[in-house]
């Protein structure tokens, strides 16, 4: 009697099943909430599509976008550090595919599949390098080029594959709280950026890789 071969673990695959314990998919349409601040901290997500954003609100109501998320992207991975309660609220940005695993489930796949543990860590380690990056940002660049900087990243430029020039519709509002300015030099700047040919903004914006430049100042200066 034949014994039935085990398949190699493939962690896009799992991300990608449902199974009547700890893993459920889900729809999200424009807007939605997937959990809000405050909520039981008992699981992470994996974005299949779509992309999100993570905002949280202080003690005096005022709210702050901390980052936008797209596929291929892990959140609410405090639960696994102790995190009871959710720190932020995560939205759909655009229409969104999420999975969802619970608490237990990612627990005993790290635990037991090495493929799936380093498709895992080096998600944290990239989360890492962001905050960090975003800490620089804010501390030491114009926000001019934590515009420029912002646009790039939400294109997908600097990410493994290919880039997504054309973003979808994000509020000037929305980018704002995400650099730390107001609505109206947003407005400035994404303006300019148009006139120098460096976007397209009509509604929905599209990214040209002429916009590093305006990240990478020692190798071109836009008069302001």
């Amino acid at each position: 009697m034949s014994r039935k071969v085990k398949l190699p673990f493939d962690p896009q695959v799992f991300l990608a099943k449902v199974n009547g314990g700890g893993r459920a998919i889900s729809d999200y349409r424009k807007d939605q909430i997937v959990f809000r601040q405050g909520d039981p901290s008992d699981s992470v997500f994996y974005i299949q599509s779509g992309k999100v954003k993570k905002t949280v609100v202080s003690e005096q109501g005022k709210e702050a976008v901390v980052a936008l998320l797209g596929a291929g992207d892990f959140f609410g991975e405090g639960c696994l550090a102790g995190e009871a309660l959710r720190l932020s609220t995560v939205s759909a940005l655009t229409k969104c595919v999420i999975a969802r695993i619970s608490k237990a489930e990612i627990t005993r796949v790290i635990h037991e599949e090495p493929a799936f543990a380093e498709l895992f860590i080096s998600h944290l380690l990239a989360r890492n390098g962001r905050v960090e990056e975003d800490l620089v940002d804010q501390l030491f660049n114009s926000s001019e080029k934590r515009l420029a900087r912002t646009l790039l990243l939400l294109a997908n430029f600097g990410k493994e594959g290919r880039p997504e020039p054309i973003i979808a519709k994000v509020s000037q509002e929305t980018l704002a709280e995400m650099i730390g300015t107001t609505r109206s030099r947003v407005s400035f700047f994404m303006n300019k950026f148009r006139k120098l040919g460096l976007i397209d903004y009509n509604g929905s914006i599209e990214v040209h890789s002429s916009l590093l430049n305006v990240v990478l100042r020692d190798q071109q200066q836009i008069k302001r």
